[in-house]
């Protein structure tokens, strides 16, 4: 469904974005009209004859500073991005010189800091872990679901499923993935993490995130990762967690799941009238 729709359109600004490797198109919308159909976000996906991104994040007009809509690599939407919403507050910081932001989201009201350092922390609000929250097919415990492994399910505006293993760099990612983004128990299907315990306070994970594949790094299956971990009395309920493409620290306070790390604002760029003709 378009964010937004005109009868025809120019061309359409952008910025690439990153946090950690997880990257990102972002669109400000603030000011004008961008239309967004499933087919234009599928082909800015392709890392060949479009951008390339793992989500696509639009920025618009909110009650807060700003609210912000996601979109997955497949054209789905998801109610939360936890990296997309680092690099956007730490570029709507550097905008405005506030070192606070009030932003939100399908997922709700969302507080990002400015951590100093050129680290931005995200408030990614409380885990859910009830299975209609999360939300699973039936009635189930979260902290043991009936799968091989014994996964924890958890929700961070939207699924995760998280199987603690000896050695992340043992599976098969792309396989174990894809079987498990699609399990019957999660009807609105899964990001999935494998994640090693390497101490109390320190995690090694690798992500496949639903509607992308496998991903350099997730914020919000990073705090999911945590919950479960705390939850499972594997970890404190602050961690370290090293992935692919960089680390996370995870902080779950009374408040709700905070995350800190890098971003980057690679570029900026025009899609092109006849790119977007071409995709609508």
């Amino acid at each position: 469904m378009p964010i937004m729709t005109r009868a025809t359109a120019t061309s359409l600004p952008f910025m690439k974005m990153h946090g950690l490797g997880n990257d990102f198109v972002v669109f400000d919308a603030r000011t004008r009209d961008f239309p967004l159909s499933e087919a234009l976000v599928r082909a800015i996906a392709d890392r060949h004859t479009g951008i390339g991104f793992d989500q696509i994040a639009v920025i618009t007009q909110g009650t807060g500073d700003a609210h912000l809509t996601f979109y997955n690599a497949d054209g789905s939407t998801s109610a939360a991005c936890g990296n997309a919403t680092r690099c956007i507050a730490r570029h709507l910081m550097d905008e405005s010189g506030k070192e606070q932001l009030h932003l939100t989201t399908d997922r709700g009201d969302l507080i990002a800091r400015d951590a100093g350092e050129g680290l931005t922390s995200v408030n990614m609000g409380h885990p859910q872990m009830a299975w209609d929250e999360i939300p699973l097919t039936k009635a189930l415990d979260t902290l043991s679901l009936p799968i091989d492994g014994a996964p924890v399910a958890t929700g961070m505006g939207n699924p995760h499923c998280t199987f603690f293993v000896d050695d992340v760099m043992a599976v098969d990612l792309d396989a174990f993935g894809a079987t498990y983004e699609h399990h019957p128990l999660y009807p609105q299907r899964t990001n999935v993490q494998v994640a090693q315990v390497v101490g109390k306070d320190h995690i090694r994970m690798r992500v496949w995130e639903r509607g992308v594949g496998i991903t350099l790094a997730s914020g919000s299956s990073s705090c999911a990762t945590a919950v479960a971990a705390a939850r499972r009395g594997l970890t404190g309920r602050t961690v370290r967690i090293d992935l692919d493409g960089g680390s996370l620290q995870i902080d779950w306070r009374d408040d709700g799941v905070w995350m800190t790390g890098e971003t980057m604002h690679v570029a900026d760029g025009t899609l092109t009238r006849q790119f977007i003709e071409k995709h609508q």
